[in-house]
């Protein structure tokens, strides 16, 4: 795949880029371990002052680097600009939090007697470079929920990013430098995926963290294990959307049309799978269906625009396939479903029921604005057909009963369960899933810490 800008609203190449040499990569990679020697010796609050200084700083560009990234990838431009704004939420988050996220930490003082020592503790220290292999979804955001907690932390970050954003990968690293982070602390490689390997295999990269696709993440996690290199994974997401009798149908049905179509619903927490229980599965389809109807479909540098095209044609081709033999497979067709007319990777709000589990996009991720929709007799039913999914990322529920809250909570396999509102991410919570949707956490305390060498220091009495 070509490293290049190509504008899905037209097809049209922008700008291309050459690959990075392997001269260049090895200047890189020296570079990140110089800087990292003396990075890593910097004090918390030298590294918030220019982590806050590069928030500051997209606040300042979010207009610019919201257009970019609407360029780059689709996504209508005012939810560019609010990706961009949260990027800077993040950054401030972790530039006021991470000295106290990453204090030491002492024993009870029992046990610290108990094992013959005068005094002990636990220090959460720098690992050293990490290779972030990042998708294009959101360009902006996905890159700094790494790269916030990772510099906080004492680390050095090497970006590939995903080869269809290279010009959101440039500003990354130009915003750090701007910021006043030496020139080593943060790199963009502009590389092409069959590059990552020999990249992870250096001795000199100490961890990776991946978003992206599950071959992407095997691969990425099969090196790793072959190196025993610590890594994070955040791979793909079906998430539930389960409704029961006693919640706010209205509210329910309207949250889920944004839970489903964000991004151009192109977004792994994005809610997929619509469980509604059968007592109230007519209101909420005849609501959710009007909703799908009556979004803005159009140009995405139009602040009126809800939903965009798709980043990549195959993209498009690959949620044709899974609609179509949806269709072939019996699937009723409530709302779109049929490719338009015209230029660009567009793709309709489409809304499928009387899905079964033969039909790939059961099983499968849709990623894009498609939305099934299954009917369950009770709550049991509808756990049985939540968890019934390769993926477990993350999950939201809609009920004003406690009792099945607590059921829910308990019994539903994904990273996190969102009640009576939809999934987003934030930096305070973690981040990240079950089964084939991955491993590790991204985001709050949990996240700063996946890339720290956990240190027990233990003094003799």
């Amino acid at each position: 795949m070509p490293i290049a800008t190509v504008n899905p609203a037209n097809g049209e190449t922008l700008k291309t880029y050459e690959a990075m040499g392997e001269e260049e990569i090895e200047r890189r990679l020296q570079l990140a371990q110089a800087t990292f020697r003396t990075y890593r010796t910097t004090s918390f609050a030298e590294r918030a002052r220019l982590l806050h200084r590069a928030a500051d700083l997209v606040d300042e560009d979010q207009r610019d680097i919201g257009r970019v990234m609407t360029t780059e990838m689709g996504k209508p431009v005012k939810q560019a600009r609010a990706e961009a704004a949260k990027c800077a939420k993040a950054m401030h988050w972790y530039a006021d939090h991470a000295e106290e996220l990453l204090a030491d930490e002492e024993p009870a003082a029992f046990d610290v007697k108990d094992s013959g020592a005068s005094r002990a503790l636990v220090r959460y220290r720098p690992l050293g470079p990490v290779l972030a292999v990042m998708p294009w979804n959101f360009p902006l955001w996905q890159v700094v929920r790494f790269a916030a907690p990772a510099l906080m932390a004492g680390n050095v970050g090497l970006l590939k990013h995903a080869s269809n954003v290279p010009q959101t990968a440039l500003y990354l690293e130009d915003l750090f430098h701007r910021a006043g982070f030496t020139e080593g602390t943060f790199q963009t490689l502009l590389i092409g995926s069959a590059a990552v390997d020999e990249i992870l295999r250096d001795e000199r990269v100490k961890a990776a963290t991946l978003t992206g696709s599950e071959p992407a993440g095997r691969a990425v996690a099969s090196t790793s294990g072959e190196m025993v290199k610590k890594t994070v994974l955040e791979l793909g997401g079906s998430d539930p959307y389960v409704v029961m009798p006693s919640a706010d149908i209205d509210r329910a049905a309207q949250v889920a049309v944004t839970a489903r179509v964000q991004n151009n619903g192109q977004s792994c927490i994005a809610a997929k799978r619509f469980i509604v229980h059968t007592d109230v599965y007519d209101a909420f389809a005849e609501r959710f269906v009007e909703g799908m109807k009556a979004l803005k479909i159009g140009d995405p540098l139009e602040d009126e625009t809800e939903v965009g095209p798709l980043a990549s044609e195959q993209g498009r081709a690959d949620l044709e396939e899974l609609v179509d033999d949806a269709k072939r497979s019996g699937a009723s067709v409530l709302c779109g479903g049929e490719r338009p007319e015209g230029p660009g990777w567009y793709y309709p709000p489409t809304v499928l029921a009387g899905i079964d589990r033969e039909m790939r996009i059961h099983r499968e991720e849709a990623f894009g604005p498609v939305a099934t929709l299954y009917r369950a007799a009770d709550l049991d039913e509808a756990v049985l057909i939540a968890n019934d999914s390769p993926f477990g990322l993350s999950s939201n529920v809609w009920t004003r009963d406690e009792n099945e809250v607590d059921r829910f909570v308990r019994d539903l396999e994904a990273g996190g369960v969102y009640v009576n509102g939809m999934t987003a991410s934030h930096p305070a919570f973690p981040f990240g899933g079950v089964k084939r949707s991955g491993y590790g956490r991204e985001l709050s305390g949990h996240g700063i810490r996946e890339f720290c060498n956990i240190t027990t220091v233990w003094h003799g009495a």
